[in-house]
């Protein structure tokens, strides 16, 4: 009876010691899986911030730069006012849209220095494209000799496209597109011809 009582007591302790160590199993498995689940829980929200955060900044950024090649386009050029379009830029040749104002001082400083460093834009094309009245661009044109130098094109934006396109602000703004009519390179004000060459 002694050995029967001594065995069935080891035998309750041995389960008890099987139940304590199960338990602290358990309690062990469910205490790492919550701890996993907070971390995933974690990274996951923090990749929708940064992905919102990211989708944030692309749709307010301006047109060009979220569509960056030439886009499709119809503005008048001087002195005909015949339609000018993107199929009629010249071929495997880098481009440079200048937004200008015929009225503005940093613009007509800008074409002064265009015209004077004309030989650094003979392998591209100069667009140079204003939304003002006809009457404005063709006195202009006409002042700087425009149809003198046939690297540049210059037209009348009758439906405000490419103000909105390249949100622009100041005036002058010059964009530059490569051969392939991919965007390079964006200047705001009066720039150093310099700067522009360089981008072709």
């Amino acid at each position: 009876m002694i050995y029967n009582s001594q065995s069935f007591l080891l035998a309750i302790n041995f389960h008890i010691f099987e139940f304590s160590h199960f338990h602290i199993f358990i309690f062990s498995y469910f205490h790492i899986k919550i701890i996993l689940l907070k971390k995933i829980f974690f990274i996951s929200a923090l990749l929708f911030f940064c992905a919102a955060a990211f989708s944030q900044d692309d749709s307010t950024a301006p047109v060009y730069k979220r569509f960056p090649t030439i886009p499709q386009f119809t503005v008048y050029k001087a002195p005909d006012s015949t339609a000018f379009t993107r199929n009629d830029l010249q071929k495997r040749k880098p481009v440079v849209f200048m937004i200008f104002s015929p009225d503005c001082e940093h613009c007509q400083h800008e074409t002064e220095k265009l015209i004077a460093n004309i030989e650094k834009f003979k392998d591209a094309q100069i667009v140079m494209i204003t939304y003002l009245p006809y009457d404005d661009m063709i006195a202009f044109y006409k002042h700087y000799k425009i149809a003198n130098y046939p690297e540049i094109t210059m037209a009348r934006d009758t439906k405000f496209f490419f103000p909105v396109f390249f949100k622009v602000r100041n005036l002058p703004s010059i964009f530059v597109y490569d051969k392939k009519g991919n965007f390079k390179k964006s200047f705001e004000g009066s720039v150093n011809t310099d700067l522009i060459s360089d981008e072709l």
